[in-house]
């Protein structure tokens, strides 16, 4: 499941902010020298996350995030495939002295796929959208500091906050801007992107086709095509037989082989901001209890884990924070296995014989491999596990709505996530009072090294408290025909930027 979540960007305070704008750059992969590009191509991708519905605001997942975030919807901002955040729809913008007012000045002459023309009315109906009381966008949160949107005229917006918000630019990349009159968006779209969405055939495949209408540079090839598979194997089997050209995130690291001898197709490693978490419910019992979940966490091989499930590939992670975050440090240290040191910390919380606790996982890969990974490494301290499957539909009610759970499995794929820490109403529940304070005192930073600072307080004393048990950090494996180039390495937070790939006649 695509959980999104609190981000932090730091922005200047005080002075107008214009910035050079680039439309559909980016700093895409492949190896397809020699040829002649069609530029009438249909590029077509593999990938097993096809979305739930096509709204973001609607618990739509990580698919929708992939499929048309960037490509299909844009936002006053984009984060790029490096991790930085370059203006998109907004052409400039300005901050007050006091932190607290944001104007920006919309880019002239973008239309909708549907043909109207983009105002600030539109900016202010998606921001609304986000923050709607049915809103399912885990971006609400980090959004409640909005305070008043005003639209002067229909190329400015005005956006006052509560409160100082160093990363407020940083999530308003997140945000879509969507046409304010459009409807049915959980099955259709109404977008400034560079592709429009042609067909979505539930279960099979997603299409989408070059958007003539399109305000910036127009897409390398005519269309992109989504296909859905349900597994690794056929999806690697797709590649094999040209029914795909590029896979978005390979699964299964024992089929590589195949790729890496073969100079029909290059394998990328890019960088991965997506984190696996056993995540207990701290306010759950025995998970209340700091030595029971540092014993957890000591009990379980990471690296072993990570070995059998991605053969060499990722990382290991002792916290939140993954390398590409501005407030990273190794905490691994802080999360060694070490089974002796996990049985003396249960007799301290007294639980010298163990205990036993349900685990709800999600259904697919790599959850029910690592949850079974999971029960075998804590019988061996006496800890019972009992494995209940569910479908990301349940999890979302049961963990992340209900928290109707004592401990549970999931993937954060966003970058700068540390910060959900801070609240102690996120579906985890810790609630460390320090570490809410050095949150807020990190949003409220006048400048990107004074929140820096904070929040590697923050990284460290999460680590410290074992808050979760941070299994391993993904590895982002794109694997392409090398006919194809132009895509994204990284696919930071799910997204899957399509409109510069390029395929050879």
């Amino acid at each position: 499941m695509n959980i999104k979540k609190t981000s932090l960007y730091g922005t200047a305070t005080a002075v107008t902010l214009t910035l050079a704008l680039s439309a559909c750059g980016g700093t895409g992969g492949g190896s397809a020298a020699g040829g002649t590009y069609d530029k009438n191509a249909t590029v077509n991708i593999g990938s097993l996350y096809e979305p739930q519905n096509l709204d973001n605001t609607a618990g739509g997942g990580q698919g929708v995030t992939e499929a048309l975030n960037g490509n299909v919807y844009e936002g006053l901002f984009k984060l790029t495939d490096d991790g930085e955040v370059e203006p998109l729809l907004a052409q400039e913008h300005t901050v007050s002295e006091d932190g607290l007012t944001y104007t920006f000045t919309l880019r002239d002459g973008v239309t909708f796929h549907s043909g109207k023309k983009l105002t600030s009315e539109d900016v202010k109906y998606s921001l609304e959208k986000v923050l709607a009381d049915d809103s399912q966008s885990a971006r609400k949160s980090s959004l409640d500091v909005v305070k008043d949107i005003a639209t002067p005229d229909a190329r400015t917006l005005e956006v006052t906050l509560s409160k100082r918000s160093i990363s407020f630019v940083y999530n308003l990349s997140y945000v879509w801007v969507i046409n304010s009159e459009a409807k049915n968006l959980k099955t259709s779209e109404d977008g400034t992107g560079p592709f429009t969405l042609k067909k979505w055939t539930r279960g099979s495949a997603l299409s989408l086709d070059r958007f003539d209408g399109y305000w910036g540079d127009a897409a390398a090839s005519r269309q992109v095509v989504f296909h859905y598979y349900k597994d690794a194997t056929a999806l690697n089997n797709a590649l094999l037989t040209d029914a795909v050209d590029v896979v978005t995130s390979e699964q299964s690291p024992d089929a590589l082989g195949q790729f890496t001898s073969n100079a029909k197709y290059k394998v990328n490693d890019g960088d991965s901001t997506t984190k696996l978490l056993l995540a207990f419910n701290d306010k759950a019992k025995p998970f209340t209890d700091v030595k029971v979940r540092q014993a957890v966490s000591a009990a379980i091989d990471d690296k072993k884990l990570l070995e059998s499930v991605w053969d060499g590939y990722g990382k290991e992670i002792g916290s939140m924070v993954p390398p590409t975050d501005p407030w990273y440090e190794d905490l691994t240290r802080t999360d060694t296995h070490d089974p002796a040191r996990a049985k003396k910390l249960l007799k301290e919380a007294g639980y010298a014989n163990g205990f036993s606790f349900t685990l709800d996982t999600p259904n697919y890969d790599p959850h029910p491999t690592a949850a079974t990974f999971i029960k075998s490494e804590l019988a061996k301290v006496g800890v019972t596990v009992k494995i209940n499957t569910i479908t990301p539909d349940e999890w979302y009610t049961k963990v992340y709505q209900n928290h109707d759970f004592t401990a549970t499995l999931q993937e954060h794929v966003n970058d700068r996530d540390l910060v959900w820490y801070g609240n102690p109403d996120f579906y985890w529940g810790y609630d460390n009072p320090q570490v809410t304070r050095w949150v807020e005192q990190a949003e409220a930073a006048a400048t990107e090294a004074e929140q820096t600072e904070l929040l590697k307080k923050v990284n460290r004393k999460t680590a410290e408290d074992a808050a979760s048990e941070w299994l391993y950090l993904y590895p982002q494996i794109v694997v392409a025909n090398t006919k194809v180039s132009g895509y994204p390495l990284n696919g930071l937070n799910s997204q899957f930027f399509a409109y510069d790939i390029k395929k050879k006649s």
